[in-house]
């Protein structure tokens, strides 16, 4: 349908080299979007711009540092200046680590709260700055399960995760009477290099396959229909939300 069609569009994705951030930044290119990716180590990006290009889209890679706002500034700046706007922003770059409360370090704390919310909202102001002269955009930002419940060792994450909730709302609010949207998407227990070393504990899938209606993980894909969503104008009425794709995940938890 056109209405989920992406052509002449312009996406952002940071994190877009591997995981999360890759499988929607394919995602945008196959809904008809030209992509630019970013990547604080350049590990895999041109491999992702060699898929993007492949299915008839234009591609950018940039090597940056969202946490650093001055980055953020500059990474905007390349894709405008490369694809003369900016329609999309999807920030999926994160890191994680999992550190009994009692023994997380300062610069543990600075390193994930730096990526994962400082980052967001950085890349968020930026990107706003080029959507509102513009007069529209969609910002998507990436959740968690851990924005809603709580799972020991996981305090810094969670407090990232939750704060990139509460941002979302905010910047909605704020940004909406200039035709930028934002929402968020809270992924589940999804298979990534992240999160590999839990999958790779029989016991634990187990364990939370039983919790997951639909019965299984999630794959990196399983997100690419809610971006497309959110990217096009199939979804020009909703800001302000988050969706979860968790399988069920959140449903089915005991009370």
């Amino acid at each position: 349908m056109e209405r989920f069609s992406l052509r002449g569009k312009a996406a952002l994705v940071t994190g877009g080299n591997r995981g999360l951030g890759r499988a929607m930044a394919l995602a945008l290119a196959e809904a008809g979007a030209d992509v630019a990716i970013v990547s604080q180590s350049g590990e895999g990006a041109h491999e992702v711009v060699d898929k993007i290009e492949a299915l008839g889209r234009s591609a950018l890679a940039i090597t940056g540092d969202v946490a650093v706002p001055t980055e953020a500034r500059r990474i905007v700046r390349a894709v405008v200046d490369q694809f003369a706007r900016l329609d999309v922003l999807v920030n999926a770059a994160g890191v994680n680590r999992r550190i009994p409360s009692l023994e997380v370090k300062e610069e543990e704390w600075d390193w994930i709260i730096g990526v994962n919310l400082k980052g967001t909202f950085f890349m968020c102001q930026a990107a706003a700055e080029a959507m509102i002269k513009q007069r529209g955009g969609s910002i998507i930002n990436v959740a968690s399960l851990l924005s809603e419940i709580g799972i020991p060792t996981l305090a810094p994450y969670a407090a990232s995760k939750a704060g990139v909730v509460g941002l979302t709302r905010v910047l909605a609010a704020e940004w909406g009477p200039y035709g930028v949207r934002v929402n968020a998407i809270g992924p589940g227990y999804f298979r990534t290099r992240m999160t590999e070393r839990l999958f790779s504990d029989p016991a634990w899938v187990e364990r939370l396959l039983q919790q997951v209606p639909l019965g299984r993980a999630g794959f990196p894909e399983d997100l690419a229909g809610v971006v497309v969503f959110l990217a096009s104008d199939a979804s020009s009425y909703l800001t302000g939300q988050v969706i979860y794709v968790d399988g069920g995940y959140l449903c089915a938890r005991p009370a």
